[in-house]
């Protein structure tokens, strides 16, 4: 009786892989790049800010309170010391109710003042000067006074008797000049700071006798430019010569022709559809919003059976119609197995695999390397073909390289030798059977 055989027991494995959770290195490692662009972005911003918190070109123009380029604040702070209230106006109501008895400065760079609005400024305030006067200011204020572009460069021929242009004496280049036709000369106006036949500076009297002043540029007040020539002489003359200075800056609630509101143009269903929206969508996010705080992302050790794996590469190069590259893996897996089989060194390179598979099966050697590395599949046949081939050929080496356990031993004479039970004793040969048929031996 043999001895019974026993199966080594099975083993369980113990390298699975422990549980990882990101550390903060690992995760400033993943988000280096974000980071890198947080700083750029805050380093920018801060040089923005300094450079146009020390010296920038920006700033509101003539603002009373803008100690820009642009801005006017040197000459509101001269004024106010020398006991002139600057009283800064946003709105025209503001400007109608401090006008009485006080100069009006008015610059309206994006011409948002109609006619009436500049008519009743000048029937209410005792002085209005105004600071590059558009169209509707001139047609409104002065009929017969026009545009005449910019001037040639300084100008110094002052062309008048008014004070503050006679202490002046000269302005700056970069100005802006005017016209007056007969009509408005015949009328009282009068030019000043004569460059050819227009002139930098209009005065004259309004129809309810408020003195008027058009000054062409705001070079005249603007802070980069107030101390060139005499133009800080004209700026302080100009809105120096009453106790009170209303400087007005129309803003867009001033303008006359403002169209309809949004809530004007919007329909009445909108506002309650609007909150309805915003309910339902609130109630769905705390109705499907089962995760609240961030994401926690953590390794945990998952074991994926090899054949999945396999099965779902084999989907994906299918899918893809990847022919070349199911076959390199396949050629991958057949080359590292018959290299073990063959013994060869782990440098070995596919050509010394083909080489030696083909000496180890005695075929032909270029036929064994195409079918390892050269022929390439056109078609799903031609990579079937190939598979198989290559299942062949490494049962081929396996079959050479197998010592041929299953024929007997045989004696010196040909004959069999007598098997030997367990005892150690030789067990008698059966015949096979006499010419009758039946046995005619057996064993004891």
């Amino acid at each position: 009786m043999s001895a019974p055989s026993t199966a080594p027991p099975r083993s369980v494995p113990t390298n699975a892989a422990p549980s990882r959770t990101p550390t903060l290195r690992a995760g400033l490692r993943r988000r280096r790049i974000w980071i890198v662009f947080a700083i750029v972005l805050v380093i920018g911003g801060g040089a923005l800010i300094a450079i146009r918190g020390f010296g920038g070109i920006g700033g509101q123009p003539l603002g009373p309170a803008d100690p820009s380029p642009a801005g006017a604040k040197a000459v509101v702070e001269v004024l106010r010391g020398q006991g002139v209230e600057v009283v800064e106006a946003r709105s025209l109501d503001r400007a109608l109710a401090a006008a009485p008895d006080a100069t009006v400065l008015v610059y309206d760079e994006a011409a948002i003042l109609g006619e009436a609005a500049l008519t009743d400024l000048a029937a209410t305030a005792d002085g209005l000067v105004v600071v590059e006067p558009d169209f509707a200011a001139l047609r409104a204020l002065a009929p017969g006074v026009r545009h005449a572009g910019a001037a040639s460069g300084a100008i110094d021929e002052v062309a008048c008797d008014v004070p503050a242009a006679t202490r002046a004496g000269e302005l700056s280049d970069r100005q802006r000049v005017l016209t007056i036709d007969d009509a408005a000369a015949a009328d009282g106006w009068t030019g000043c700071f004569r460059d050819g036949d227009a002139f930098a500076v209009v005065t004259g009297q309004t129809a309810g006798g408020a003195e008027l002043t058009l000054v062409g540029s705001a070079t005249v007040f603007a802070n980069g430019s107030v101390d060139e020539a005499g133009n800080a002489a004209l700026a302080l003359g100009l809105t120096g010569p009453r106790p009170t200075l209303v400087w007005y800056l129309p803003g867009p609630a001033d303008a006359e022709s403002a169209g309809p509101t949004l809530a004007e143009l919007t329909p009445g269903w909108v506002s309650p559809v609007l909150v309805l929206a915003i309910i339902v969508t609130i109630a769905a996010g705390v109705w499907r919003g089962r995760r609240f705080g961030r994401l926690v992302v953590e390794d945990l050790p998952v074991e994926v059976r090899a054949g999945e794996t396999d099965d779902g590469r084999a989907r994906l190069y299918a899918a893809a119609s990847s022919r070349t590259h199911a076959l390199d893996q396949l050629r991958l897996g057949t080359i590292g197995r018959l290299a073990r089989a063959l013994r060869l060194p782990r440098s070995a390179t596919a050509s010394e695999v083909a080489g030696a598979a083909a000496a180890a099966t005695g075929e032909d050697a270029d036929r064994v390397r195409r079918v390892l590395l050269d022929e390439l599949p056109d078609t799903d046949r031609a990579l079937v073909d190939l598979a198989g081939a290559l299942d062949a050929l490494e049962h081929r080496v396996h079959d050479s390289i197998r010592p041929d356990s299953s024929r007997p031993e045989t004696s010196a004479t040909g004959t069999s030798r007598p098997e030997t039970s367990a005892t150690g004793t030789s067990r008698p040969e059966t015949s096979a059977t006499d010419p009758s048929g039946s046995p005619t031996g057996r064993r004891p």
